[in-house]
């Protein structure tokens, strides 16, 4: 996630590059790499009038933090559906934070798996040597993978689609502040849940609703569930629980 501080200069320099981060496209037109190009999918995908022009609702929007990942319209998988083919899928916890302790990293990141498990025919094992298909961390700064981090309050984590390597792995800021939801700070249950969205194959959601949607927002960890169109995205990866699509 990225949590954009306010750009006192350079407005459209520093919304250029947002927009060119996060709105990706494949056209070789030079006009599909221009700020009001990069304006217009930005303003479609949230479902405002599209204008091209710079507003204070796209401001706002650049604003709140975020998920690092490119936005496309509605539930999204990533190119070529990227999944994992094995009905097992492993995973690792390699670091921890230091605002939460491991048994209680441990538990969240167990819940945040079965959001997803409990509508697809998946099952998440815990390994604790090893190489997993997901590898789980916190890190600051320079982590190899070439997204580094950059100190509290900016990247609060990214995720990789399902693959060999980096795929699959999801990496958190170690520098943000963490909560379990029941104090300040960034909660990561609902952040854990969006990035392992994106290590199963989903990209980001234009639905308000959906975990998915690429803006963080503060939810009770207690009452916290998938939206109908994350559960809609992954079944179309996945298959229901019983392995229907």
């Amino acid at each position: 996630y990225l949590n954009p501080q306010e750009p006192e200069a350079g407005l459209g320099l520093w919304l250029s590059g947002r927009a060119l981060r996060f709105y990706l496209h494949d056209s070789k037109e030079k006009d599909d790499n221009s700020l009001e190009f990069k304006l217009k999918e930005m303003q479609k995908f949230f479902g405002l009038p599209i204008t091209g022009r710079l507003n204070s609702h796209i401001i706002e929007i650049m604003q709140k933090p975020r998920c690092g990942v490119p936005d496309v319209a509605e539930y999204s998988l990533f190119p070529k559906r990227q999944k994992w083919t094995s009905r097992i899928v492993t995973y690792r916890i390699l670091s921890y934070t230091s605002d939460l302790t491991p048994a209680v990293v441990d538990q969240i990141v167990a819940k945040a798996f079965s959001m997803w498990s409990r509508h697809i025919p998946l099952r998440f094992k815990r390994v604790r040597i090893g190489t997993a298909d997901i590898m789980i961390g916190f890190a600051r700064g320079a982590h190899g993978d070439f997204l580094p981090f950059d100190g509290p309050g900016n990247t609060l984590a990214h995720a990789f689609a399902p693959g060999p390597g980096l795929g699959g792995d999801a990496h958190f800021d170690k520098d943000e502040l963490w909560t379990d939801g029941s104090g300040l700070g960034v909660n990561f249950l609902y952040t854990a849940t969006h990035e392992l969205g994106h290590s199963l194959g989903l990209g980001h959601s234009s639905d308000p609703r959906a975990v998915m949607y690429p803006t963080y927002r503060t939810e009770d960890s207690q009452s916290f569930r998938l939206a109908q169109d994350d559960i809609e995205g992954i079944q179309k990866l996945y298959g229901n629980i019983y392995g229907f699509k």
